[in-house]
């Protein structure tokens, strides 16, 4: 059995009170609904030109670039938005990378420090989420594990798109509630892996 650090099993729950705390400008129009559509494997595809666009902004500030959340995964059900890890040195440091990603028409919309350090900027069309963490962050692991878990775990991956499915219905009235209402089943498949 693999052992993970305590800041990797602790997952943080974070509050619509904290994001709204940490958000710069106007929130994303895609927070006001949530889509969950087929897999679409384009979607793997444009990650890699997106990848290659943000590294070749930032050079060796980009320590790390991810594919990660629902579009990373196979046959998943997803929102049609890409989720993407950057690591970056020092997230507090925005001078450094911030204008870089401005340029490709990134924008700036959470800015949490309490939470390791996390930035988070949209792309021009808001279908993408461009995650900023520093190294040692343990959300970026956790991402890899669970992505990387429910690629070669259909139950869990059948599992999740179906309590997906079902809490964008019941949270059609309150949209931002969607991702606090799925830290349940998220929890539980984050269970088998850290006892896996």
């Amino acid at each position: 059995m693999a052992e993970y650090p305590q800041d990797v099993v602790q997952r943080f729950h974070g509050t619509p009170e904290q994001v709204d705390a940490g958000l710069v400008g106007e929130p994303p129009r895609t927070w006001a609904s949530v889509v969950i559509e087929e897999y679409d494997r384009g979607r793997a595809q444009r990650f890699v030109a997106l990848r290659t666009s943000i590294v070749e902004a930032l050079g060796d500030l980009a320590l790390a670039v991810e594919h990660v959340g629902s579009t990373a995964v196979p046959g998943l059900a997803a929102k049609p938005i890409i989720d993407i890890d950057l690591i970056v040195e020092d997230t507090a440091e925005e001078a450094a990378y911030l204008p870089a990603l401005e340029r490709l028409g990134y924008r700036l919309v959470l800015r949490e420090p309490w939470w390791h350090g996390h930035r988070m900027l949209v792309s021009p069309g808001e279908d993408v989420n461009l995650h900023v963490w520093p190294p040692g962050a343990p959300e970026p692991v956790r991402h890899r594990l669970f992505r990387d878990w429910l690629r070669s775990h259909p139950h869990d991956r059948e599992r999740y798109a179906a309590a997906k499915r079902r809490l964008a219905r019941d949270t059609a009235h309150q949209p931002r509630d969607y991702s606090l209402a799925k830290n349940d089943v998220i929890d539980e498949i984050y269970a088998r892996i850290f006892a896996a």
